[in-house]
């Protein structure tokens, strides 16, 4: 892999020298990075050009490593449920909130299944992150000495932590040590903590080319992160990717950016993609149930060991955990255990993360919203042909609107599960509005583009909410 400290536009590609069956890792990933070029320009953004998108995915998984190798490894710490291995046991129920929603088993079972193409990048996204390991022996993991290619499964929706990170771990704690749920005094107190938080936002804003002065769209992608909360990267193949803009550490796509003809935008979303069931649980025979309408269905009860750092050295414990069909229990509510339902296909979640950086104009970028797995996120949108929009959400379940979902459901009544996913077409989607313009900050749709914005009436109150203070946001997301 050749790395040149200024930016030179011109494509390097160079042929594997090895001839043959590769014999060992270490041959393997040096024919890999013989491919690859690292071309860093005068403010050390890293471009990367590969024959492949995996070289290309290899080579930005490296130059990642290069950046902030403590980052990329503390991502994966974390999303695979091994945080207090290197913090501590109060670190557990994070690792446990981690499991509840998919273990290493699932994680390597979703990689079985990927589709070739993607198997290929997630391959790269290891071998990358192990080449850098190898060829740096001075940097010394706190944690992860090797990364396997089923770990980009745990994190494959864009933002870090995403939807997970809105189940609360005090209340996962709660109840597995009382079976109950928290105090309602801090229930009230965590609730004022929220409402008095500063307030945040990233800002997305596209502008038709009937207002510029160049006669062509523009688009501000402004996420508000800390300084070095993602890295800016290039990345090129010969297979059709040039996409520039932000990655979360460890991830093997642009999250938010652009291509030759394509510009998108991420701002978090307030559209209602999560909700707690409110299960019956019975015991019968020694065995758990729970009542869905007039029957008894099992409760699938597996069990998890997790281990944790002590100042004596390492110890473990060992978790029943619980799921109905509508996912994990993770607390209780009013004394019943309580599933919290969201997104989790991570395979087709990961598959729309990156084939969104290689989308040409408004027609495929809007058939790749189909995919229906960007969660967490809004999209501000803008193209080389001039069209503008903003999608608000992606992933939105359909309810029953007689129910309040803002509230835990009693999930015994199956006229509260959700029913399919609502189409893109159904969501809030503005496109081409007439005022020329269309902002977002992490704020409702509902003005976004002036009087041509979106009007709340015509749409399931579920699908977003008009806030106090426009532009706040939910941690980590943006």
């Amino acid at each position: 892999m050749k790395h040149v400290g200024y930016l030179f536009l011109a494509y390097f590609f160079f042929s594997c020298g090895s001839k043959g069956i590769v014999e060992s890792e270490a041959e393997k990933w040096e024919a890999q990075a013989s491919r690859i070029e690292i071309i860093r320009d005068d403010f050390g953004v890293p471009h990367i050009y590969g024959k492949t998108d995996a070289d290309a995915v290899f080579g930005l998984l490296y130059a990642q490593c290069e950046d902030d190798f403590n980052r990329v490894e503390q991502n994966y710490i974390w999303a695979t449920g091994r945080l207090a291995e290197v913090e501590g046991e109060e670190a557990i129920y994070s690792d446990l909130r981690a499991k509840l929603f998919m273990t290493e088993e699932e994680a390597k079972a979703n990689y079985e299944k990927s589709p070739e193409w993607l198997k290929k990048l997630c391959d790269a996204f290891a071998d990358g992150i192990n080449y850098y390991l190898h060829t740096h022996p001075d940097v010394k993991p706190r944690l992860l000495t090797r990364f396997e290619p089923w770990m980009p499964m745990y994190f494959s929706e864009g933002s870090i932590g995403g939807d997970i990170e809105r189940i609360s771990t005090r209340k996962i704690e709660s109840f597995y040590k009382s079976g109950m749920e928290l105090p309602e005094m801090e229930l009230l107190e965590q609730k004022k903590k929220a409402e008095i938080a500063e307030p945040q936002g990233s800002n997305g804003i596209a502008i038709s080319g009937k207002l510029t002065e160049s006669g062509n769209a523009m688009l501000l992608i402004n996420p508000h992160t800390s300084f070095y909360f993602r890295g800016e990267v290039h990345v090129v193949s010969e297979e059709g990717l040039n996409a520039y803009g932000a990655v979360t550490w460890g991830q093997f796509f642009v999250y938010q950016g652009f291509n030759e003809k394509t510009g998108w935008m991420h701002t978090s979303t307030y559209t209602d993609v999560m909700d707690e069931f409110k299960e019956t649980i019975v015991k019968n025979d020694g065995k758990l149930y729970y009542q869905y309408g007039e029957e008894l269905r099992p409760v699938d009860s597996t069990s998890v060991t997790l281990k944790y750092k002590t100042e004596t050295g390492m110890e473990d414990r060992t978790f029943p955990m619980y799921q109905t069909h509508h996912e994990s229990i993770t607390h209780a509510v009013g004394g019943q255990w309580t599933a919290s339902a969201m997104m989790w296909e991570p395979v087709k979640a990961l598959e729309q993360s990156f084939v969104r950086t290689k989308k040409n104009g408004f027609q495929e970028f809007r058939e790749m919203m189909d995919i229906r797995t960007n969660s967490s996120n809004n999209t501000v949108y803008a193209d080389a042909d001039g069209n503008i929009a903003y999608f608000h959400g992606n992933f939105i379940p359909k309810r029953d609107i007689t129910f309040d979902y803002s509230e835990p459901v009693d999930g015994s009544n199956p006229q509260t599960d959700w029913q399919g996913l609502h189409t893109v077409d159904e969501n809030i989607l503005v496109l081409n509005p007439e005022n020329g313009w269309i902002q977002n900050c992490n704020s409702t749709p509902f003005t976004s583009a002036a009087e041509f914005s979106p009007k709340k009436e015509e749409y399931p109150y579920y699908m977003s909410r008009t806030r106090k203070i426009l532009g706040e946001c939910m941690p980590l997301n943006s």
